[in-house]
């Protein structure tokens, strides 16, 4: 069964920086496409970032609003993945979830909220 446990949400004022983790278990990571997700408050949950097993600069996807802001990394060894968000704005608020695969939202973890705030 896949398992995926995020931490890391928290309050934070514009302009400044988050890190978020997610715990995988169930399934085999290191062979798995992995990635973020995020759902503001009243709107659709959206595909943010992904990163493929290899973990190489060339191996990460990042939708156009957080490119250049999040940087997405993994631990294969410890099954962990990772978004290093920097530069944050009120439109980041929103639940953060860990995703396996690919540019998909789906399936994903509880989540993280993450708001920015003044």
């Amino acid at each position: 069964e896949v398992r995926l446990v995020e931490s890391g949400g928290d309050l934070v004022q514009p302009g400044g920086s988050l890190r978020l983790s997610c715990q995988a278990s169930g399934f085999t990571f290191s062979a798995s496409n992995m990635g973020w997700a995020r759902q503001a408050p009243g709107k659709e949950i959206e595909w943010i970032a992904s990163m493929t097993p290899s973990a190489g600069v060339g191996d990460r996807f990042y939708t156009e609003s957080v490119k250049g802001r999040f940087t997405i990394s993994r631990d294969n060894v410890n099954f962990r993945l990772f978004l290093q968000m920097t530069n944050l704005t009120p439109a980041d608020t929103a639940t953060y979830y860990c995703v396996k695969g690919l540019r998909s939202v789906a399936p994903r973890g509880q989540g993280t909220l993450v708001t920015v705030s003044s």
